[in-house]
């Protein structure tokens, strides 16, 4: 197998580089990612500067690069450019330092990168620990992991059509795998409202992660239980039920 692996973490990040150190053990592989760290950069693609690229040595035995561009760059052009001549089986992203659960999906970089690869025709995999420090060893975890998900969808990524996987691994001992739908992240929002010494107004935002219940087959339950949450997430943004509601409002009879 090719299989090609990003983040939103740059190139010098412990997580890609022991994730790609193990996926070099059962695959070829390749590695594009920002050449600083993109946290939080959702979607957003480069179209109106040059995107550069530079050489990287991560691991034996992985063909590395860095970009200047965001994560979602780095696999549209990771794929159609620098490895252009590569047939590229399988997306991953990650491991993120950090979670990417519920509704945080919308603004993540890892998450994005995956939903590129998608995007790209390519089976995809965001990867991402629940710890806001991780260690080597949750990394190192992690990794093995993704290899044995790996082996037991091979001869079925074609099933992966239509979506991404997006894994989450808890913090401490795990007690399985669970199958899971995006729960919902609500945060209480501080908005730091100052000005600078010459005038110029600014705002540092922040804020906490608010108590909400959870349906008990969220995301968010099974990582808070100790369990590995891998959910199934689809691009279609179109409410279609909501398609109806429209039409039955006469929207369409508008005159122009």
């Amino acid at each position: 197998m090719n299989i090609f692996i990003t983040n939103d973490d740059g190139i010098n990040a412990e997580g890609i580089k022991i994730l790609a150190q193990e996926i070099s053990k059962i695959a070829n592989t390749y590695v594009v990612a920002p050449d600083s760290p993109r946290s939080a950069s959702g979607h957003a693609i480069t179209l109106h500067k040059p995107i550069l690229i530079n050489d990287e040595f991560i691991a034996e035995n992985v063909e590395a690069y860095s970009t200047s561009g965001t994560p979602a760059d780095c696999v549209k052009v990771g794929i159609e450019a620098i490895l252009k001549d590569v047939e590229i089986d399988l997306v991953l992203s990650g491991i993120n330092n950090g979670p990417n659960l519920g509704n945080d999906v919308l603004y993540s970089g890892t998450v994005a990168a995956a939903i590129e690869g998608l995007i790209e025709r390519k089976p995809s995999i965001a990867l991402s620990c629940n710890s806001s420090k991780v260690s080597t060893e949750e990394y190192k975890e992690a990794a093995k992991y993704t290899v044995a998900l790996i082996q037991k969808l091979e001869g079925n990524l074609d099933k992966l059509d239509e979506i991404i996987l997006n894994v989450n691994f808890p913090k401490g001992d795990k007690k399985g795998v669970k199958i899971t739908k995006l729960g919902q992240r609500v945060y209480n929002n501080v908005m730091d409202d100052r000005k600078s010494l010459r005038g110029q107004r600014y705002v540092w935002m922040g804020g906490d992660l608010a108590d909400v219940p959870q349906d008990k087959d969220s995301d968010i339950i099974a990582v808070e239980n100790g369990y590995v949450s891998i959910t199934p997430v689809h691009i279609d943004m179109t409410n279609l039920s909501k398609m109806k509601t429209l039409k039955d409002l006469d929207i369409e009879d508008i005159s122009l």
